[in-house]
């Protein structure tokens, strides 16, 4: 029994007559008849009964007609969602992003995305660079976000794109002495308490103040230490001492904070988005083309 079996009983259940149903479909008569003819022979009962009025469904062929209607609409169901979900409208998406990819990038990715494929299921996670990478590597993941291109066995089977480029900034409470300057230089910083992420979070942080500051800097031993770039700013607007933050913190100010440029300047490693070169997957497809529309300078690189 095939599909086409199925349409032709609901059309001749229709029109009540060979010939109309035969012309609705497309084919000659004859040969609709010979087929509703077989479809009976292999249901076991007639399913339609032939009067000088017309032909009627018989009580087996209402309750066939009934499982046919519904079964060609779980086709045309299915074929649809097949279609979605080769189209990327579908399935799930596993993304790890560092805390700081919120501020800029992600609210344009996701946002965008989200409208546009609102049936794919998204599982995001806040992870720091090496844990994402980690986890990326594992097939934890579909999709990571971090600071430099993942390291280490299997890095190789990796695409890694960077998507922003930063530098740290200094934020201050209002009532600081350092509110209102427009940069902060290392000598003011060595005297001054520190709020930065752990060095198992982000090492290049601790490096690049170790090289600004110097080795043994005893603001660097007596740092406190936040791994969240929002609970960072919280502290330094508690007055607890000097953030040392992502400059696109700026995106979300705070009125109560001041943001002053470092000199001289830190950067920070790349803001770089990796998946599995061989994913294959519709859904990362899509959100990478949302990739190239927000951040058009990312162009063919993925």
């Amino acid at each position: 029994m095939e599909a086409r079996h199925l349409r032709y009983a609901l059309a001749l259940a229709e029109h009540q007559h060979f010939g109309r149903a035969a012309t609705a479909i497309g084919i000659a008569q004859p040969p609709l008849s010979k087929q509703i003819a077989a479809l009976e022979r292999e249901v076991g009962a007639p399913l339609f009964d032939r009067t000088p009025h017309g032909v009627f469904p018989t009580a087996a062929g209402e309750a066939f007609l009934d499982r046919a209607r519904r079964a060609l609409a779980e086709m045309t169901a299915a074929a649809g969602d097949a279609g979605r979900a080769a189209r990327g409208e579908t399935g799930r998406l596993r993304l790890g992003f560092i805390g700081s990819a919120l501020l800029e990038l992600l609210p344009r990715l996701l946002g965008r995305f989200g409208r546009e494929h609102p049936d794919v299921r998204m599982q995001v996670q806040e992870l720091s660079t090496a844990h994402s990478a980690a986890a990326l590597l594992a097939g934890d993941l579909d999709l990571a976000i971090g600071r430099g291109a993942p390291r280490g066995a299997g890095a190789e089977n990796l695409t890694s794109v960077t998507v922003g480029t930063d530098r740290l900034v200094a934020v201050v409470g209002s009532a600081h002495p350092y509110a209102g300057q427009a940069a902060v230089r290392a000598e003011q910083l060595r005297e001054q308490a520190l709020i930065i992420t752990p060095a198992d979070e982000e090492p290049y942080v601790r490096a690049g103040l170790r090289q600004l500051l110097g080795e043994d800097a005893p603001a660097l031993r007596r740092a406190t230490e936040a791994r969240d770039v929002h609970t960072i700013v919280g502290l330094a607007a508690c007055g607890l001492g000097v953030g040392l933050v992502p400059a696109c913190v700026r995106a979300a100010p705070r009125p109560d904070t001041w943001i002053s440029e470092v000199r001289p300047r830190i950067d920070l490693p790349e803001l770089v988005m990796s998946f599995r070169t061989r994913d294959r997957s519709p859904v990362l497809a899509a959100f990478l083309d949302t990739t190239r529309e927000q951040c058009p300078e990312v162009g063919g690189r993925i």
